[in-house]
Parts: C-alpha cells; structure tokens; sequence
C-alpha cells in the first residue's frame, strides 16, 4: 500500500511539472527526484533550463537539507542558483513525502531570469535620472497657470499661510521667484501682490533692491 501511495505522490509531482512549464513557458524547468538512488535521482523533467538528463544526480543543496532530522526539512522557497553555463535561475524545492511523512522526493523549479536581469538593467539605466540635477517641470495650459504653480511652490517652503510672512520672508519670495525665472511672464508681479496682501509697486521695490544686490555681488566677483 506504500508503495502505492509514493506512486501518487510521484505521479501528482509529474503532472504539477508539466503544469507548471505550459503555464510559465519555456524559460521554465520543473524536476523530480526520487531520493531511492541519489545518484541518479532525476526521474522527470518538464522544460529544459539546466540541460540535465534523466539520471541526473540530486544537488548539492538537497543533499544538505537531507542531512537533517527529516522533521526539520522544510521547503525551500525563492532562492537564486547558477546553471552550469551561467544561466542564472529563480529556483524552489518542494520536498515530496510518504504517508508516513518520511522525505522520499522533490519538486523543483527553475526559472531562467537571466534575460529579465538584462532588460532590469536596461530599464533601470532608462529611468534612471540625473541625481546631481534637483530639477522639476510643469506642464500647464494657460500662462496663468504656470504663475499660480509657481508662485504656490515658493510659498510652501515658508511653513505658514502667506498673510503672515513677515517683510524679509516676503523679500525671500520675490528672491526666489526672480531666480525661477517666473517675472519674465507679463501679470506674475500683480498676481503675487494679491497673494503678499501689498502692492505691485512694493514688489517692484523688492525686485529692484534684489537685483541691485546680484549686480553688487556679480561686481565684486568678478574685480576678485
């Protein structure tokens, strides 16, 4: 009656192979072992990643595990391994048991990722971006859009509603909007003098004193 029952089992773990490879495709390859003779222990091959024959020895890895109390060989889930010509391979091992829970096989799959390392490496080469440049872009429909966008970007940096930026944080703004790029749009210095509470004169003030300082410092930089 035994050995009846391994007959299933080696007969469900046959049937799982061939599942396992139509469903997976050809970069797919599922084994099974009969440890009775651990020389030749392959018995089934379903897909061919590794080029092994019917025959084949059990691995090195298995052996391993069977070296232990067979109440603590678990399955091995995930793991990477290397085919002799390099492949590399996402491997699993499902140990097989008798009725008596006794090991007396294994299911193992291999999966060929070593096109999916190539085209991860592509994609992150792809997506990969400039890390010394700390840029951003916006793409908006209308010209007042870009203002608002700009303009609301500069003020979260201050921590705090705008009605409440005190007169350097204001200055601060304009700073940074001048350095953005964002007075060369027609109508950016009324719209922030509606959102600063002041007038548009105001800001032309802060510009004009801004600007007289980045000509100042330019100046001295360049009689250095």
């Amino acid at each position: 009656m035994e050995k009846g029952n391994n007959v299933q089992v080696f007969d469900l773990a046959k049937r799982t192979a061939d599942m396992l490879v139509k469903m997976f495709g050809q970069r797919c390859e599922v084994v099974v072992h009969d440890f009775k003779d651990l020389k030749k222990s392959l018995i089934y091959i379903a897909g061919n990643v590794t080029n092994r024959k019917i025959g084949s020895p059990i691995t090195d890895l298995v052996l391993t595990e069977l070296r232990k109390d067979p109440a603590e060989i678990e399955d091995i889930p995930n793991y990477k391994t290397q085919a002799r010509n390099g492949t590399l391979l996402k491997s699993a091992t499902v140990f097989l048991r008798d009725a008596q829970k006794r090991v007396i096989g294994a299911l193992c799959i291999n999966y060929d990722i070593s096109q999916m390392m190539i085209n991860v490496g592509e994609l992150e080469e792809f997506l990969s971006f400039n890390v010394a440049d700390d840029k951003s872009e916006n793409f908006h429909s209308t010209v007042q859009d870009v203002i608002h966008d700009m303009v609301h970007q500069v003020l979260t940096n201050f921590k705090k509603a705008h009605t409440q930026l005190t007169l350097e944080e204001k200055i601060e703004c304009v700073r940074l909007l001048e350095e953005k790029g964002a007075f060369l749009i027609k109508g950016s210095t009324e719209y922030l003098a509606s959102v600063l509470g002041v007038s548009k004169f105001t800001i032309y003030n802060y510009l004009n004193k801004i600007r007289t300082q980045n000509e100042y410092h330019l100046e001295e930089e360049t009689n250095e």
